[in-house]
């Protein structure tokens, strides 16, 4: 599965909307949005902040996609 997708998933099943987690990283609504879309691919410094948010390890993120 491809990190975005997760990290899409991940949001959802925590039932935190995508102002939320914006809020809660410090990433754009609309930057996390492309994201989840596929249409941007995030750097590693984006991603630990996601992760940050979503209480989740960011190194799970990459076993998962690999």
């Amino acid at each position: 599965m491809k990190i975005e997708i997760l990290l899409k998933q991940i949001r959802l099943e925590k039932g935190m909307t995508l102002e939320t987690l914006s809020q809660l990283s410090g990433i754009s609504k609309g930057h996390l949005s492309k994201i989840e879309r596929q249409e941007r691919e995030p750097k590693i410094s984006t991603l630990i902040l996601i992760a940050k948010a979503l209480k989740v390890d960011v190194n799970n993120l990459y076993r998962v996609e690999n």
